[in-house]
């Protein structure tokens, strides 16, 4: 009789200890569950599945920094009266590029450098004006007399410094594989933007080259990507049989696709009318090597890379129409990225269930 508690605690309490723990186990995992749900959602919806950003101003207007109210885009009195000169921060083929001041605010004043590229100029200009949306640079005002455009200033420049940018003691924290691989989702966010666009489909053309690419694009101070520059950017219509050539010179190297290298050989001569045109899967092939930039040498980079195999090959096939779409290249990364963190925030639950 005195044995028979002790046999009581034998027999009952391993059972039940085990079916609290179940119970707690599982009760965290749902817990896990909702709060990635709730983050995911806030995630994709920061990324704007609708791409006009709802705090944008009507067409012809903007809103700058805190202030609440939107102004129209500057004329050419307003830039030639309220806009100063501070310093020339950069120069292309087409345009000169000064940061400057208005109302106190830094600004980017654009101004065309080359007379003979003025068409170039001006196509840049009415891409910026038909494109605004959460994916393109602000702009702030523009001067067709003068060939000037006035655009939104983002601190920490293009993409070409984000390396350098991530090293600096402030933006460390930002070093991960997650931040890069949202870099990442950014760019080919602006990809299927532009293959989407209002206007119709629009190829990417000044991209021959990873540094290139990198300097289209700028790095806001709250870690998102915008395409700054538009100056190249054909028109695809399929349905009236236009496919587009990014510029009239011979292109080489692997970073261009396939069909944007001369076909007929070293023997023939390069001849701009004899180079067949082609469609926006120029933008596809281009994607791998840019993404491989973003996501750079962190810790769990090659994770990212490993996930990520199967539609970089699918984007690096040598036929354009096997290639997949932008759409379908940003579904995969987002699926990724909803993976790898329901991977980080439940770290060996599969294993202890």
């Amino acid at each position: 009789m005195e044995k028979k508690p002790h046999f009581v605690r034998r027999e009952f309490l391993p059972r039940e200890v085990p079916s609290i723990s179940l119970a707690l186990l599982l009760a965290a995992v749902l817990l896990l569950n909702a709060l990635l749900y709730l983050y995911l959602n806030k995630f994709h919806n920061s990324l704007g599945h609708v791409e006009t950003d709802p705090g944008l101003c009507p067409f012809g207007h903007f809103r700058l920094g805190a202030v609440k109210n939107c102004s129209p885009w500057l004329s050419c009195e307003a830039i030639n009266k309220e806009v100063r000169k501070l310093k020339c921060v950069g120069e292309g083929a087409v345009k000169k590029v000064f940061l400057s001041e208005w109302k106190e605010k830094k600004v980017v004043l654009s101004q065309l450098s080359n007379s003979e590229l003025k068409e170039d100029f001006l196509h840049g200009l009415k891409m910026l004006k038909a494109l605004q949306s959460k994916h393109v640079v602000r702009l702030l005002g523009y001067c067709e007399q003068q060939f000037t455009i006035l655009t939104e200033y983002h601190p920490l420049g293009s993409l070409r410094g984000l390396n350098e940018t991530l090293h600096i003691p402030k933006y460390k924290g930002m070093n991960t594989w997650h931040r890069r691989l949202m870099l990442a989702i950014d760019y080919v966010s602006v990809i299927r933007y532009l293959h989407s666009s209002p206007l119709g489909t629009l190829v990417m053309c000044d991209s021959n080259d990873l540094d290139k690419v990198l300097s289209q694009y700028l790095l806001t101070s709250d870690f998102h990507v915008l395409v700054n520059d538009l100056d190249a950017l054909p028109l695809v219509n399929r349905s009236a049989g236009r496919l587009v050539k990014c510029g009239h010179r011979e292109l080489r190297g692997e970073f261009v696709a396939p069909e944007q290298r001369w076909p007929y050989g070293e023997d023939v001569p390069f001849e701009d009318e004899l180079m067949p045109p082609y469609d926006e899967k120029t933008d596809i092939w281009k994607i791998p090597d840019v993404s491989d930039f973003f996501l750079g040498h962190v810790e769990g980079s090659d994770i990212v890379r490993l996930h990520l195999f199967d539609i970089h090959a699918a984007c690096k096939k040598k036929d354009p129409v096997e290639r997949p779409s932008a759409q379908e290249v940003l579904d995969t990364y987002r699926k990724v990225l909803t993976l790898l963190i329901r991977e980080a925030a439940m770290p060996g639950a599969r294993e202890m269930l």
